[in-house]
């Protein structure tokens, strides 16, 4: 290393020195721009650099004081670089990672400790670099302090473990292979002994007191029973639309499937504990004995405890080539043996989008080994059953939340074998059932929670079929209602040039939507019933509340359709954007990308344009005149944050720059004191006008001296 680099180097130290002193000081009161946060997430890739060059640099230290004096010379000019080198890369990594940590997720203990014992190493690294060439730094002293700088180094890196995989990480493989003795059947709680294991050991590495990704811990029940920024992580009695069961059955490819694909993943058995405990209420204190003893969730307990589990059933059929299976295994579409050395083989299908008759045609290399089948929430077709008949010796069929209705099921008679059928969520009827189900000798379990059958038919039907356990699921009284979520809005962008298809949609099967168009709140009579041919031709809101007999009606969700129907063929900004919400420029305001409220959301960060400082002007060129009669803002107001509308807006048009007439001017109403956070659609008419050539002129409020941001995210011309 050169001197003058030498020099540059020693002074970037300090400053790194300085900087970092700073940011763990202030931390508490440093709020990171978005831009910011990737730098952050570069900790991880970064750290393992400074280990090493500091290692080397204390090693080649010592070794400097056995050799020849011109050999001791060289050693220590390397030695030194390599100390400044390794201390200047950890100061970058210590400030990258005091980034990183005020990200939400990262919290408790454990961080204090990483986050100071990574600053020591990179003091102390600092330290020995400045102590390395005075004439007392002996080899006594360059042992005790390379000493406990690898010390510190370890130390520093086993709490990074434990934040970055869960406590244990490092003697989990031992522990792992340890026999713990199991749990006498009358003692066993489910969640103790059943379900806790499986969280601490698949999801507690992210989700725990010093780790909180996505602001959930599974530390303890409190937290749990919290959830986490995304909502609960569970709906006690229905699995099917709590949060831990659908991303568990995301493809695992998609970012959001957990655990995430580099972590072990859920075995079939633990998937089907865990919805089978939501759907028995998700007790933290049931006993495992308390359930009956048909219970689905008391027959798999007893089968992982090891107490009274059924014998496992000889099948009569040889297995399937392993090749074959590994062939038919795709991303969407999982095979695996239902028990170690067993034929039967487990099959299941995910992703509604992509599902095709064909995924079944293609099993039939293996059709005598299938014995369990899900095709749970695919649009599955009654003509579809056709080609699941084929598996001569299935014995569980999952068509949950299927397109399936009693008619079809006729084409499962031929199933001798089939002992479970799943049907919940499905289109049947109480009298079909009856018809169709005699045909079935062999079926032992019907589960029937979510479908248009009262708890009286299913009665009946349980008296009638005296060995079939008709499963119900959860039946809500008056006193134990639960609150229907808000409806959602499927449509990609709720701009529209022309006309749009409103598309509505809840998560939960056999929820009525109801809506109005005039502003007033929906109720369950007189408003309007959302039936997927609702068709917007103007700029109009939609307000919209779900209704489900047995629960409570959601909250009121407002969407707003704008219309946009020209887009000028160039624009040019003639004033500059705020530097923390610059967006992208002229061609955010027509881009149909509508912003959010929430700084944590990317579409809050990058899809607001603002200004504050001085007035937003937009020069907007059309190549063929076009005939306007309004211009429309969308904008957030925030009132205790100082985001307001503007104080004015004045919308310019003529044939050319140098001809131009002012078309309108209109002022927004201003915020009151301590108003909700909103987006508003703010409009002024004028006169229809032919021209090529626009000006806007947005002037941002300002009170006193004191001026407050526009945010501006669209704009529309009609």
């Amino acid at each position: 290393m050169n001197n003058k680099l030498r020099i540059v180097a020693r002074q970037l130290l300090i400053v790194l020195n300085i900087f970092a002193l700073f940011l763990l000081l202030f931390s508490k009161y440093i709020v990171l721009p978005f831009w910011i946060q990737p730098l952050g997430r570069m900790h991880p890739a970064l750290l393992h650099f400074p280990i090493v060059i500091l290692i080397l640099g204390v090693v080649m230290g010592l070794r400097r004081f056995s050799g020849q004096q011109e050999e001791n010379t060289s050693l220590d000019r390397y030695a030194r670089s390599l100390l400044l080198a390794g201390a200047l890369l950890a100061g970058v990594t210590v400030i990258l990672g005091l980034f990183l940590s005020k990200e939400s997720g990262y919290s408790g203990d454990t961080l204090i400790w990483h986050k100071w014992a990574g600053a020591t190493i990179f003091f102390m690294s600092s330290f020995i670099f400045w102590l390395s060439d005075k004439a007392w730094y002996k080899k006594a002293v360059a042992w005790s302090f390379g000493s406990m700088l690898v010390m510190v180094i370890l130390f520093t890196g086993h709490y990074g473990g434990v934040l970055s995989h869960g406590e244990n990480f490092i003697i989990q493989p031992i522990l792992s292979n340890i026999k713990k003795p199991l749990v006498p059947i009358e003692k066993a709680i489910v969640f103790d002994d059943l379900i806790h294991p499986i969280l601490d050991a698949k999801c507690s590495g992210c989700h725990n007191l010093h780790k909180q990704k996505g602001e959930l811990s599974f530390a303890d029940t409190l937290s749990m029973l919290k959830g986490g920024k995304t909502g609960k992580l569970f709906v006690s009695g229905y699995p099917e639309i709590s949060l831990l069961l659908q991303r568990v059955h995301l493809p695992i490819d998609d970012e959001k499937h957990m655990p995430p694909s580099s972590k072990p993943q859920l075995s079939a058995d633990e998937i089907n504990l865990l919805g089978l405990w939501i759907k028995n209420q998700a007790s933290f204190t049931q006993k495992v004995i308390a359930l009956p003893a048909t219970d689905s969730l008391r027959l798999l307990a007893n089968k992982l405890l090891n107490g009274s589990a059924a014998p496992v059933e000889n099948f009569d059929f040889s297995a399937a080539d392993e090749k074959t299976i590994a062939k038919l295994n795709t991303d969407y579409r999982t095979i695996q043996h239902v028990a170690k050395a067993s034929p039967g083989l487990d099959v299941r299908i995910y992703n509604k989008d992509i599902y095709n008759v064909k995924q079944l045609e293609e099993l039939g290399e293996i059709k005598n080994q299938v014995i369990s089948l899900s095709l749970a929430k695919l649009p599955v077709k009654n003509e579809d059953l056709n080609k699941v008949s084929i598996f001569e010796n299935l014995r569980k069929l999952d068509i949950n939340f299927t397109d399936v209705n009693t008619s079809g099921l006729g084409a499962l008679s031929s199933l001798k074998h089939l002992h479970t059928l799943c049907l919940s969520g499905t289109k049947i009827s109480s009298a079909g059932l009856k018809e169709i189900i005699s045909q079935f000798k062999n079926l032992t379990t019907v589960t029937l929670w979510s479908t248009s059958l009262s708890a009286q038919e299913i009665t009946q039907l349980q008296q009638r079929f005296k060995n079939i356990n008709f499963v119900q699921g959860f039946v809500i009284d008056e006193s134990a209602k639960l609150t229907l979520n808000p409806p959602l809005v499927k449509n990609k962008s709720l701009v529209f040039a022309n006309s749009i298809d409103v598309a509505l949609f809840h998560p939960i099967n056999g929820t009525e939507l109801r809506y109005t168009l005039d502003g007033k709140e929906p109720d369950s009579i007189s408003s309007l019933v959302f039936n997927n041919k609702t068709v917007i031709t103007k700029t109009t809101s939609i307000k919209v509340k779900a209704y489900k007999k047995g629960w409570y009606s959601s909250d009121v969700a407002e969407f707003s359709f704008l219309k946009n129907s020209f887009i000028p063929d160039s624009m040019a900004l003639l004033s500059q954007l705020s530097s923390r919400h610059l967006a992208e420029g002229s061609k955010t305001f027509f881009n149909t990308k509508l912003g959010v409220i929430g700084a944590n959301n990317p579409a809050w960060a990058n899809y607001w344009a603002a200004v504050r400082d001085n007035d937003l002007i937009l020069d907007c060129i059309f190549n063929n005149p076009i005939t306007l009669s309004s211009y429309g803002m969308h904008i957030m107001v925030e009132e205790k944050t100082g985001i307001y509308p503007p104080m004015s807006i004045e919308i310019w048009g003529g044939d050319n720059p140098k001809n131009l007439r002012l078309l309108t001017k209109f002022k927004p109403a201003l915020p009151v004191k301590d108003e909700t956070v909103s987006l508003k659609y703010i409009e002024g008419v004028f006169k229809p006008s032919k021209l090529s050539y626009l000006k806007i002129i947005a002037k941002p409020y300002f009170k006193e001296k004191k001026k407050y941001f526009l945010l501006v995210d669209e704009m529309f011309l009609n």
